[in-house]
């Protein structure tokens, strides 16, 4: 895809993925790193299911967001009060 497109979804899987599992986002900078690791993190969850993770935007998308919440719960257990 181009850098420019995956900087674009790690920013919007980052802010879905905020808003999913803490009701808001994080910010800009947050959100991208989210939404690039969890892009990473997806694309491996993708491959354990043998999904092929190549469907496009909305496919990258949705595998983005997908990774990005398991990222955030991931912290979240190492996170608690």
């Amino acid at each position: 895809m181009g850098l420019l497109w995956s900087i674009i979804i790690g920013v919007v899987a980052g802010a879905i993925a905020g808003w999913l599992m803490k009701g808001r986002g994080f910010g800009f900078l947050v959100n991208l790193l989210v939404g690039l690791v969890g892009s990473v993190l997806g694309g491996w969850i993708y491959g354990l299911f043998g999904v092929d993770a190549d469907r496009g935007v909305w496919g990258t998308l949705l595998m983005s967001v997908i990774g990005a919440v398991v990222l955030l719960w991931i912290v979240s257990l190492f996170n608690r009060k």
